[in-house]
């Protein structure tokens, strides 16, 4: 299994168009075919010392193996979300782990 995990922190007073095109985007990666399961969600509201609560959007997905990651990074639906939505974000934090 490996799990490839991004957080987003999306430009200060973006609109709620580029906010909502931004999370259609993301959810658009979904149907990458080497996905094998998936989240995308929003901080949720707990409040302890260990939790960064700064991002805006978080993507989980789990693939099967190293390789599935590679196609999925290389998928032109990853390429187009890249390239459509990466002028909405100031930071992206990944973590891949197995």
């Amino acid at each position: 299994m490996f799990v490839h995990t991004v957080f987003f922190w999306l430009r200060k007073g973006i609109s709620a168009a580029d906010r909502k095109a931004f999370d259609a985007g993301l959810k658009s990666l979904l149907a990458i075919k080497t996905i094998r399961r998936s989240h995308v969600g929003k901080p949720a509201d707990t409040d302890r010392p260990v939790i960064d609560r700064t991002y805006d959007r978080g993507l989980t997905v789990v693939f099967d193996s190293k390789a599935g990651h590679d196609a999925y990074q290389a998928d032109p639906v990853h390429l187009k979300f890249v390239k459509t939505c990466a002028k909405h974000w100031i930071r992206v934090l990944v973590y891949d782990f197995e």
